[in-house]
């Protein structure tokens, strides 16, 4: 049985809009309007944060407080190694989702000469740089970094020189280099992207199954193929983004909502056929918004359920 660590990182300033940094409690007010006890039966850590950097006025227009975000992946990386080189199984619960740089890095970190793949379940591709996103927010940016891709072809930003060295900076968190190769990453649900990520995921043949095509085809067939795909994988790392769920029948306590998506179940078969491959390090959930739903604490509650579902499955291992 595996033993599980949870790992709050509540930062939000790779976002766009505020509030994700209260997802975890959010999460965990889910947790005791459900009677459960959930968060007191595994230890747990809190990384630092510095959300207060989203007042400093000085910025960086195309990757905003990347100087911030870069010290938050850094800590966030040092936590999931040291939690994967006790022999621990991190569950990560982050803010925004510019933190799975700082998760994948501390995945490979821990496991420096082997193969480590990415699932990403997500309405979005995050595959932009700060050369070519159009809004700055970082956390549209983290498997840019993590493949040390900054997709030149498609720039559109004139990036001033302290931004790409702390960009480099963040290339190289963990340790030096590429963390992932692109021909390892897998997509789950991705539909909201623009065109530099379209070109990014036809150049490296980044598959995404979308969720007409898991329903139709079926999804256990959708995650065994998947798995085909990571077969010279020798570690899995699973980041879940509550956006990848339908905005319109859960809610939209999220900061980019994408109409169309995945429910709950779906979200929770898709991760536990994961795991059954036994390769699964470390899965992730980010982007749980309190302030932005619609509906009381309903994202965080069905995060929440998600949660539960996943580490039953975790604890089988």
């Amino acid at each position: 049985m595996k033993e599980i660590k949870l790992i709050k990182n509540r930062s939000d300033i790779g976002a766009g809009t505020r509030g994700s940094d209260m997802g975890v409690d959010a999460i965990e007010i889910a947790a005791i309007n459900k009677h459960s006890n959930y968060f007191d039966s595994y230890e747990f850590e809190d990384v630092i944060t510095e959300n207060e950097s989203i007042y400093n006025k000085k910025n960086n227009s195309f990757a905003k407080r990347i100087d911030s975000v870069f010290n938050q992946c850094k800590r966030l990386s040092n936590h999931v190694k040291v939690n994967l080189q006790e022999g621990k199984f991190p569950i990560v619960l982050s803010g925004d989702h510019s933190s799975a740089l700082g998760t994948i890095s501390g995945v490979k970190a821990a496991y420096p000469t082997q193969r480590v793949g990415v699932v990403w379940i997500d309405a979005h591709g995050d595959l932009h740089s700060p050369y070519t996103s159009p809004s700055g927010n970082i956390h549209g940016m983290p498997l840019s970094a993590a493949i040390a891709d900054d997709n030149l072809d498609c720039q559109i930003n004139d990036v001033d020189r302290e931004t790409a060295e702390l960009w480099e900076r963040m290339k190289n968190i963990g340790l030096p280099g590429q963390k992932v190769l692109p021909e390892d990453i897998v997509f789950f649900g991705v539909r909201d992207t623009e065109e530099p990520e379209d070109k990014q995921m036809e150049k490296h043949g980044i598959k995404n199954y979308m969720v007409a095509e898991v329903r139709y085809r079926g999804l256990e067939l959708c995650v065994k193929e998947a798995l085909e795909k990571l077969s010279n994988c020798d570690v899995i790392y699973i980041s879940f983004d509550v956006d990848a769920m339908d905005c319109d029948m859960i809610s939209y306590g999220t900061g980019t909502p994408v109409a169309k998506g995945f429910d709950q179940y779906e979200i929770i078969s898709i991760i536990n056929n994961l795991l059954a491959s036994n390769k699964v390090a470390c899965v992730e959930f980010v982007e749980v918004n309190p302030l932005l739903d619609l509906k009381g604490n309903k994202m965080a509650e069905t995060a929440f359920e998600v949660l539960q579902g996943v580490t039953k499955a975790v604890e089988k291992l």
